[in-house]
């Protein structure tokens, strides 16, 4: 089965403390066992890599449950039932989420102070949307920034596609200097720019000394012009020709499905990066882009408070 929400959680994790003070991760593991979780779901990590999907959600239940005084904290990582939880237990509902939650005060202040606002809960956007996508709020921003993330990188590769070729050749070098390949500007800017020598648009180092290089192919192709397997065959016997054991094709479109199992089974290693992946690259790698803002998401330190 599929990951349960936080709000799915929020039941089950009041019950695990009905009758003894439990420690959170216990709690996690007991309930990834209820639901019968597949070893890939319990390990399904956050993109920090830092806490696991499951895990992040059984805490988010728990915090709720916390800022509506259902349960209280006792000592680090662990917490238990309070008398308004037990009495919520006494005639439980079927579903305990935002929307039960609203009906305790210190819940409501909660949401009001985390929403800048200074009118009751049930008025708030970020209430509606959180109740309804089962999302956390984390969940909520990395979801957020993945949008914002994919709508930049249509802009980058459209306004690489309607530049000059030469555009792309410099992007090409900048974004593979910016990776810690091609040692200078300069000498990577020799290296690359000689568009059809040899079926080559380019090499350059792979590292300070110069004693492996990558030669590098570069097809500026407007969206729906896919490479296909013909276009890496000849990459392949240009690499041929120079005795090159590796080689990048790098293009704005998309390779065909059999352009790269073409590139699969060719006995040089040939790496495709194609639109999508380009631009993440530059997006990673602050090539055509800039930060705007930074924002930081940060938790409490149990150690501070030993």
């Amino acid at each position: 089965m599929a990951i349960p929400d936080f709000q799915t959680l929020i039941l089950p994790v009041l019950r695990t403390a009905e009758t003894v003070e439990m420690k959170i991760s216990d709690v996690v593991e007991s309930l990834a066992d209820n639901f019968r979780l597949t070893e890939e779901e319990r390990s399904e990590l956050l993109p920090s890599g830092k806490q696991t999907t499951f895990a992040n959600r059984v805490h988010w239940a728990k915090s709720y449950l916390g800022k509506a005084g259902l349960v209280e904290l006792t000592r680090r990582a662990h917490f238990r039932i309070t008398d308004r939880g037990r009495e919520v237990l006494a005639n439980p509902p079927v579903r305990i989420d935002i929307h039960f939650l609203q009906q305790f005060p210190e819940f409501v202040l909660f949401r009001d102070a985390g929403s800048g606002i200074d009118k009751p809960a049930d008025g708030p956007a970020a209430v509606e949307v959180v109740q309804t996508t089962g999302m956390t709020p984390d969940e909520m921003i990395r979801k957020a920034h993945r949008e914002l993330e994919d709508e930049l990188g249509q802009d980058l590769l459209g306004r690489i596609v309607a530049a000059p070729p030469e555009f792309f050749e410099r992007l090409v070098v900048q974004l593979l200097i910016a990776m810690g390949y091609g040692g200078s500007t300069a000498d990577a800017g020799r290296a690359l720019g000689k568009s059809g020598d040899g079926g080559v648009d380019g090499v350059i180092d792979q590292d300070a000394l110069g004693l492996d290089r990558i030669y590098v192919q570069a097809k500026r192709y407007a969206d729906g012009n896919n490479v296909g397997p013909g276009g890496i065959r000849d990459f392949f016997g240009s690499l041929d020709r120079f005795k090159a054991a590796k080689g990048l094709f790098v293009t704005t479109s998309a390779f065909s499905p059999s352009a790269r199992e073409t590139a699969e089974f060719l006995s040089k290693r040939i790496v495709l990066i194609d639109g999508r992946q380009l631009a993440r690259l530059m997006i990673r790698y602050n090539v055509g882009c800039r930060v705007e803002e930074t924002l930081h998401l940060k938790k409490v330190d149990e150690e501070f408070f030993e």
